[in-house]
């Protein structure tokens, strides 16, 4: 008759187990308590019984942490991301000047009806006026050379206002495609990193499955070892 390491106890024939046919998860579980085991000892089957319950136990506690971790990190990562996806017009409009907010104004009303209708009605009155109501002492008589004279100062003021608002326009479109080139990355790079935790996670859970399926394995041969004696017990 064998004794076991761990009761110290007489093990009846048949109920020894010897460490080294035991599976390494449970061999380091029992190693953990009992340092000196090693893979000459014995156990008793009962003693097996107990160690594999607490060995799926802990498998399965093990699991549940990792899958706490896990919700932990993207929790965490959602938290702490900062979000690419919000409006940054604006912040644009924020960091401009009163010189540029006003030339993006005066480009925008230039490039209106309201405008178009509201100069060629300012051209109109400046003739009539000077062709007829003031016919004998006109202030810009034909071919109304006052009058040229403001039309080519606003032409040669607009012209650079409307240019500058336009590289500004420019520089918002900039702007805005390296936001959106920014936003498309991320998602990129979330989806990549998404389906590898997801490949991960499946991968560890299948040995984690098959781990506690070659347990329970070990279980029914154990049970079908018992069954067989009680069987040859009884025809002898």
């Amino acid at each position: 008759m064998t004794t076991s390491f761990i009761s110290k106890k007489k093990i009846d024939h048949g109920e020894n187990v010897r460490a080294s046919d035991l599976r390494q998860g449970i061999f380091d579980l029992i190693k953990r308590g009992h340092p000196d085991f090693d893979e000459n000892h014995f156990l008793s089957l009962d003693e097996l019984n107990h160690y594999r319950r607490l060995y799926l136990t802990s498998l399965i506690t093990q699991e549940k942490g990792e899958l706490e971790i896990i919700d932990g990190v993207v929790l965490n990562a959602i938290k702490n991301n900062t979000i690419l996806s919000e409006n940054i017009e604006e912040e644009i409009e924020n960091r401009l000047t009163f010189g540029q907010k006003l030339a993006d104004k005066i480009a925008s009303f230039g490039g209106s009806w309201t405008f178009i209708i509201t100069f060629f009605s300012f051209i109109l009155i400046w003739m009539l006026v000077n062709i007829w109501l003031l016919s004998i002492k006109s202030f810009d008589p034909f071919p109304f050379i006052l009058l040229n004279l403001i039309l080519s100062c606003l032409a040669a003021i607009q012209a650079p206002i409307i240019m500058m608002s336009q590289n500004r326009r420019e520089e918002k479109d900039r702007n805005r495609s390296e936001h959106d080139y920014k936003i498309n990355l991320k998602a990129e790079l979330e989806i990549k990193l998404l389906g590898e935790k997801m490949d991960h996670l499946l991968v560890h859970q299948n040995k984690k499955l098959l781990e506690i399926q070659e347990i329970q394995t070990d279980y029914l041969e154990d049970l079908m070892k018992e069954i067989k004696k009680i069987t040859l017990s009884k025809l002898k």
